[in-house]
């Protein structure tokens, strides 16, 4: 497929260096798709353990149920899936 710059002049095609370099361009950004998604879910995962920090004060006793969904939100990265499919741990009541 051929791209086009806009000009006021009408639209002028990429010359064959122009294709190649932003062939090159897309295929880079296009192989860290899996890396931008990690860091996403990574993000996701930090929200919501600090959501939930509060349960590991010294003057707070932490549920069990706490504190096993606290570690499924730190085993996330460590699903077969990850990152493109992650089952979320449900928060306890």
């Amino acid at each position: 497929m051929t791209r086009y710059h806009a000009t006021s002049n009408g639209n002028v095609p990429f010359t064959a260096a122009e294709e190649a370099a932003c062939d090159a361009e897309e295929a880079v950004y296009l192989a860290a798709a899996d890396d931008r998604a990690a860091a996403d879910a990574r993000d996701k995962r930090n929200d919501l353990l600090a959501a939930t920090d509060w349960t590991a004060n010294s003057d707070v006793t932490m549920t069990t149920e706490m504190t096993a969904y606290r570690q499924a939100l730190r085993d996330v990265p460590t699903q077969s899936g990850f990152p493109t499919t992650i089952t979320w741990p449900d928060k306890p009541a």
